[in-house]
């Protein structure tokens, strides 16, 4: 990095250089220098802003402009065999005509460049083949979640992650909200982004494009995932049917955390703590480590204890995975006894002195 800053110092020092001595339009010595610099900085913003495009844009921008350029001339020609003037009204036309059509090509192809599939291309771009599919579009819900960062330093996650602009800007809205709670969801947000960008294992990607005719940023979301062929990360579960309806694959957290919950199967013994009281009569709840609901049977005495229970059946919901178990005085003082004898000290009776003489 410093070595890029040295660099960079002497192309804006030989420009200044160039411009004090050489003196471009007739200027004099220090407005030449001053120019020189002044391109020469330019030129560095230019390249430190191209260094951030990919190869694919990078593409797209190149073929898009050499396409306006040659509609440009095309034109240019009809119109100069067209128009006689004796006046700069055709020129200036032709000129206008260049400009535009360069620019919006290269507009254009840039925006587009990511549908480009380089690897059908083969050599160099064959490593480019499968990146489209590898992209992945996060959701307001599952930045504000965060679970996202903690699975991202797993290393599950690869490819890229695109954050579109119409979420950062709901993100925002929900960051400056009159409600204190939604404020600090949508500033936690923001905190779990800059996090995520720190990471080195996967790149992070905004994207600018946006779609005025649809109103709903989930449906934003669906056709963004439409046009890039990738799939949405979030844990909403009404995106998660739409999405599907629509033919986009959904990396839903909130599926991904219920699979990784232990399998526990009735007549199994577990131990839990029984944190409060159940809603029937003579029940305790307790909750395990993921935050399954464990309702226990006859442990309403048992209240800020650390009791082992048998586990009597497993209910799966919309909302998650609840257990029921009961609790049994016998099965608990069966455990209690094999973990006193496992934790008990062996010590050997030392002989007293003079015994057996």
């Amino acid at each position: 990095m410093v070595d890029l800053f040295i660099i960079r110092f002497l192309f804006i020092a030989a420009l200044a250089c160039a411009g004090f001595f050489l003196r471009p339009f007739n200027l004099s010595a220090a407005l030449g220098g001053a120019v020189g610099a002044i391109v020469g900085v330019g030129v560095v913003i230019f390249e430190s802003r191209i260094r951030q495009i990919t190869l694919k844009r990078l593409i797209g921008a190149a073929f898009g402009s050499v396409l306006g350029i040659l509609g440009a001339f095309l034109i240019s020609l009809v119109l100069g065999r067209a128009l006689s003037s004796s006046n700069g009204t055709v020129p200036f036309i032709q000129i206008a005509l260049l400009a535009w059509m360069t620019y919006c090509g290269l507009v254009v192809g840039a925006a587009k460049g990511d549908l480009l599939n380089l690897g059908a291309l083969g050599g160099l771009f064959g490593g480019e083949s499968g990146s489209k599919t590898s992209f992945k579009i996060l959701d307001t819900s599952v930045i504000i979640d965060g679970r996202i960062a903690d699975i991202v330093e797993t290393g599950f996650i690869d490819g890229a992650l695109v954050i579109p602009q119409f979420v950062l800007h709901e993100l925002q809205l929900v960051a400056d909200s009159a409600d204190s709670l939604k404020r600090n969801r949508g500033r936690r947000g923001l905190d779990i982004l800059r996090r995520i960008q720190k990471m080195t294992q996967l790149t992070v990607q905004i994207v600018e494009e946006d779609f005025p005719a649809v109103r709903e940023v989930d449906m934003k979301l669906i056709e963004l995932a439409k046009v890039y062929n990738c799939k949405i990360v979030t844990n909403d579960f009404n995106l998660n049917k739409v999405a599907q309806l629509h033919g986009v694959e959904v990396l839903n957290i909130n599926e991904l955390a219920n699979a990784l919950r232990p399998v526990v199967l009735p007549g199994e013994t577990m131990r839990v703590f029984i944190l409060k009281e159940g809603k029937e009569y003579n029940q305790g709840v307790a909750y395990l480590d993921d935050g399954t609901m464990v309702v226990v049977d006859n442990a309403r005495r048992m209240i800020s204890k650390t009791i082992d229970i048998a586990v009597t059946s497993v209910l799966q919901t919309t909302a998650g995975k609840m257990i029921f178990g009961r609790f049994d005085d016998r099965v608990h003082a069966v455990h209690e006894n094999k973990m006193t004898a496992a934790e008990r000290p062996l010590r050997e009776p030392i002989p007293a002195a003079g015994a057996g003489s």
